[in-house]
């Protein structure tokens, strides 16, 4: 057998699979596109996780936008963060292009031109449903985490959630929250120092500067009501394919705080939220996060801890988390580590530092006696990649180089006319985006500040009162007594005495 009959084989060997699957696209070899040698990635390992990596301009975001067509269409819900904002043209159908044709002929595959069901989500200002969750839903272990607090600090955060919960005081939005600090530390000291102990002013203070930070993130539009429910992340549209939930974060490149703030609070709420699946043979819901290097570059020791624990859980819930980003090393290798699927598009190699960081990549991938790894990733063309999966019984299939497929659906973005439409016909919108602002804990606390403000308040009237009324008595006391005669002084006042001492001393006189 030829060198390229023993590749294919491998390739068939490894691609092959008996469950449902999604093709990426055919192998190459030595700069040549093999047709029919397709490149397939097992269902059931869609929720392993995996990462979409390469330099700008290579492809990634149509990677990413084949791989949630396909998961839409086998009715497994998809959720991207869109960063740069050019995925809600999954809502419509490609006009196609001789490029493209050309393109699948060589990779032995029919293309089709679809749209897909979509959904636009929003965390700020922009058009899309709404996406909130409240300060008591995010607790008081991971509210500190994103507030990057210290040990103390984070054991005030948990006093204040207590209070809270023994005082039932809803906590939902972040005037809630700076609310209950501010009282903890005045109008209501003495009751928490006598029933939690002291809270010192210092750790609130450093706690409200870290809940300014988050708002001037544009926090404040995210927490509050209504509450996300992340079960309609979960729906399917009548012809039975998953629909495609994109969230528009053009807005928030600069806020990586608040990023990383709805992914953890997303992703902590489906854990415990979703039930476990075992093998059931397919995800229940892949999450695709775009420039995922945002979060990392920006994340605490204690931020990346968590992330690290919920991708190695999460799976059990039936969840896949692809990482899109320029480079690998931009994911901890603790993450990296628990990667299946791994789309390696073109790197550059312009700096030393480029070179270095090629060698690593390389090193995260099978070694094969059909390519030089370092040397390819350097060569590969817009829309070619590195693949590696994992098949059905959870082993790497042979390192190939791949001629990706061309998304079904357009590679660009809705116009305005388009936009409104789509959400025009949203019925999440017309149950998240109507304002709920509720009694809450900020309410409730100045309502009992209030309250004690006018008991005060009448106390010290009532002992003004008193006061005025023992000085009134005391000076008609006195009074009384300064007009009150002696027995004696009356008696020798009396006229009749006056008379006669009168007429004695007349007599006297004569």
């Amino acid at each position: 057998m030829s060198r390229t009959d023993d590749f294919l084989k491998e390739i068939i060997d490894g691609n092959s699979n008996k469950g449902d699957y999604i093709t990426l696209g055919s192998a190459m070899l030595d700069g040549e596109t093999l047709p029919n040698a397709f490149i397939n990635v097992p269902l059931k390992t869609m929720n392993r996780h995996g990462l979409i990596a390469g330099a700008t301009g290579t492809g990634k975001t149509k990677t990413l936008q084949v791989l949630a067509e396909n998961l839409s269409e086998k009715g497994v819900p998809v959720l991207l963060m869109d960063i740069k904002g050019d995925l809600s043209g999954l809502a419509q159908p490609s006009p196609g292009h001789p490029k493209i044709d050309e393109r699948h002929e060589k990779i032995g595959l029919p293309f089709e031109s679809k749209s897909f069901p979509v959904e636009i989500l929003t965390l700020s200002e922009q058009d899309g449903v709404r996406l909130r969750a409240t300060v008591s839903e995010f607790g008081p272990v991971l509210l500190s985490r994103i507030l990057d607090l210290s040990e103390a600090q984070s054991g005030v955060v948990a006093v204040i959630f207590k209070y809270c919960d023994d005082h039932k005081l809803p906590l939902l939005d972040l005037k809630d929250f700076k609310k209950i600090l501010q009282y903890a530390t005045q109008e209501g000291k003495e009751e928490f120092t006598e029933a939690y102990g002291r809270i010192s002013t210092a750790s609130t203070g450093a706690i409200l500067r870290k809940i300014v930070e988050l708002e001037q993130q544009g926090g404040e539009r995210f927490f509050g009501e209504t509450s996300f429910e992340v079960d309609d992340l979960l729906r399917v549209d009548d012809d039975g394919r998953g629909f495609i939930n994109i969230i528009r974060l053009t807005d928030i490149q600069d806020r990586p705080k608040l990023f990383s703030t709805f992914m953890l609070s997303l992703l902590a709420e489906i854990y415990s939220t979703f039930p476990e699946q075992g093998d059931s043979g397919r995800p229940e819901l892949v999450l695709f996060i775009d420039e995922a290097h945002l979060i990392f570059n920006e994340a605490s020791k204690a931020l990346l801890n968590q992330i690290e624990s919920i991708v190695k859980l999460i799976r059990s819930k039936g969840v896949g988390l692809y990482f899109v980003t320029q480079n690998p090393t931009d994911v901890p290798e603790a993450v990296l580590g628990q990667l299946g699927l791994k789309v390696q598009h073109a790197l550059r190699a312009f700096t030393a530092k480029d070179r270095k960081a090629i060698k690593l990549t390389a090193q995260n991938y099978p070694d094969t006696e059909y390519y030089d790894t370092a040397d390819v990733l350097t060569s590969l063309g817009i829309g070619e990649a590195l693949v590696s999966a994992l098949n059905e019984k959870g082993k790497p299939t042979p390192l190939a180089a791949t001629m990706m497929r061309a998304p079904m659906s357009r590679m660009d973005v809705l116009t305005e006319s388009e936009l409104g439409a789509l959400l025009a016909k949203s019925k999440l919108a017309k149950k998240y985006n109507e304002e709920v602002d509720r009694e809450s804990a900020y309410e409730m606390l100045n309502k009992k500040i209030e309250i004690a403000e006018a008991e005060e308040a009448k106390e010290k009237a009532r002992k003004e009162k008193e006061a005025l009324e023992k000085a009134e008595s005391k000076r008609r006391t006195t009074r009384s007594r300064s007009t009150r005669q002696n027995p004696i002084v009356k008696v020798l006042t009396s006229p009749t005495v006056i008379r006669s001492v009168l007429g004695i001393l007349t007599k006297m006189l004569k």
